[in-house]
């Protein structure tokens, strides 16, 4: 029998779990991408969460005459399976991703979509079931002020509040507590610590409905 996927080990754990093995990493932000917010199938409910290999997808500023130009829709180039991060170029005003994209992107096998923007037509995608997770929603198309220029390369979390960088590679879990990136090359390191850090955080649990204080508690099995 063949071993589980990294994505089928992933399936298991939260965002903050992925989070915490990142923390016990050295990672400050333990891979959270902040201001990225659930807004289908529901918002900010439910038990909708997306795991799997990331495929971005980067506007580039419509009057930016030098960035490359797609050949075809970025859309329809989309890989079975993944999770798609799209950035688009500050400010975030015009909506960079409609309802007919996730008509696609669900047929093509993705497992939701990130946009680090803005989104619009939020019932269409509702009515789908499809997983959105964005900074938020708008009513105007962004073609007057960006277009898609590359895909499956590295794009900056475009934020004033973060530096982080989403590399292809990498891989998405995204919850109701957010959005995680774990980097490719982390992902053994990190699943490795996960069962641990939950089975301690389990017995935390169970001392504290016993009785137990925190500071007991997490001195007893974080050993902290």
């Amino acid at each position: 029998m063949a071993s589980p996927s990294i994505v089928d080990r992933l399936q298991q754990w939260s965002s903050c779990d992925i989070a915490d093995g990142l923390s016990k990493l050295g990672h400050r932000h333990g891979g959270f991408l902040e201001g990225l917010t659930m807004y289908s199938p529901e918002f900010q409910a439910g038990q909708t969460k997306i795991v799997g290999p990331v495929f971005t997808v980067k506007f580039a500023p419509k009057d930016d005459a030098g960035a490359p130009k797609l050949q075809g829709n970025y859309i329809d180039q989309i890989p079975k399976g993944s999770v798609v991060f799209i950035s688009q170029p500050l400010p975030h005003i015009n909506a960079c991703y409609g309802g007919l994209m996730s008509l696609r992107a669900r047929h093509l096998g993705a497992r939701g979509v990130v946009i680090d923007g803005f989104l619009r037509d939020l019932q269409e995608h509702r009515d789908l079931g499809f997983p959105l997770f964005a900074r938020g929603v708008g009513t105007t198309a962004g073609g007057a002020v960006c277009f898609p220029s590359e895909v499956d390369v590295p794009v900056k979390l475009q934020s004033a509040k973060q530096e982080a960088v989403v590399r292809p590679g990498g891989y998405i879990v995204a919850d109701l507590d957010g959005v995680v990136y774990l980097p490719g090359e982390l992902a053994e390191q990190v699943l490795e610590r996960v069962p641990q850090l939950a089975a301690a955080d389990e017995k935390c649990a169970e001392a504290i409905r016993g009785g137990m204080s925190v500071e007991e508690a997490f001195a007893t099995f974080r050993g902290r």
